[in-house]
């Protein structure tokens, strides 16, 4: 969306603060924390040094990280921050280095980076609050990589992932959306456009990291998604389901054609939150 104003999300969203976390040096990246919505009254005028001491009252975090197109203030992400704010979450929506008003420029590892530095900002600050990855579309390939990451490098468990519109790894992903299909039967198609995402070190292998994780993974797709088919977020879940020695800890959720969700509007369902208390055993 254009001529939106990212300091100001008052202006769409109730509850919600924007903050900035340098994440390193020369990389400052733009957040929106929104609150639970059972906090709302208490919430008027305070600054963000109170909504930093919220984020330890014992509701979930949600560290949300966006898809390919735009800013956190798209109206799909504007929804999603309102319905999981309703539901009793905290939302922290970032907008990677290069993307809204962060600094920098985009890369698969700066991305990593990025949410690596708020997950330890949130937390530093979180008391004994579950923190949950959510990745829709490019940001699944995020969610994973940075999950693993922590695992392997740390030992840490994040408390879960949730996946919306998942992809295997970015090369299935190109060959597959919409935009590449004309291009698809000229030679030179893998080298072209499927090398050159090599090229450029961009992976985002969710089909490698599911094989490490041990965390509740919880996968959403669309059936009528047309961007990302839903048959990579079956192949995904099968993936994570046949790697996983705990298979309770993994779960898939399509949602059918009629309900016209598609790519980015499963946040619309009014019977997400539920869908995903209930996998996280939450009230």
């Amino acid at each position: 969306p254009f001529f939106v104003d990212l300091r100001r999300p008052e202006l769409l969203l109730n509850n919600t603060v924007s903050l900035y976390l340098t994440t390193e040096p020369d990389i400052t990246v733009g957040i929106w924390h929104t609150l639970p919505g059972s906090r709302a009254p208490e919430a008027q005028g305070k600054d963000q040094h109170w909504y930093e001491e919220a984020l330890a009252d014992d509701h979930p975090v949600i560290i949300y990280l966006h898809g390919n197109g735009g800013t956190r203030a798209a109206s799909h992400r504007v929804q999603f921050l309102k319905m999981m704010g309703a539901a009793g979450f905290h939302i922290l929506a970032l907008d990677y280095r290069g993307y809204g008003d962060s600094s920098g420029h985009p890369t698969e590892n700066g991305f990593t980076t990025d949410v690596l530095a708020l997950y330890d900002w949130a937390k530093a600050r979180s008391g004994n609050s579950s923190i949950l990855f959510w990745g829709h579309s490019l940001g699944t390939g995020i969610a994973t990589n940075v999950a693993r990451k922590l695992q392997e490098e740390r030992g840490v468990q994040v408390d879960a992932v949730v996946l919306e519109s998942p992809y295997t790894n970015i090369r299935d992903a190109a060959a597959h959306i919409p935009i590449t299909k004309i291009y698809r039967q000229f030679p030179g198609f893998g080298y072209l456009i499927l090398d050159s995402l090599a090229l450029g070190d961009m992976f985002f292998r969710s089909d490698e990291n599911v094989k490490v994780l041990a965390c509740p993974l919880l996968i959403l797709h669309a059936e009528d998604d047309d961007v990302v088919p839903p048959h990579l977020g079956r192949k995904l879940f099968e993936t994570a389901r046949s790697a996983y020695k705990d298979k309770t800890k993994v779960k898939f959720i399509t949602f059918p054609e009629k309900l016209g969700l598609g790519h980015d509007y499963i946040s619309f369902n009014p019977e997400l939150p539920t869908l995903v208390k209930d996998f996280l055993k939450m009230k």
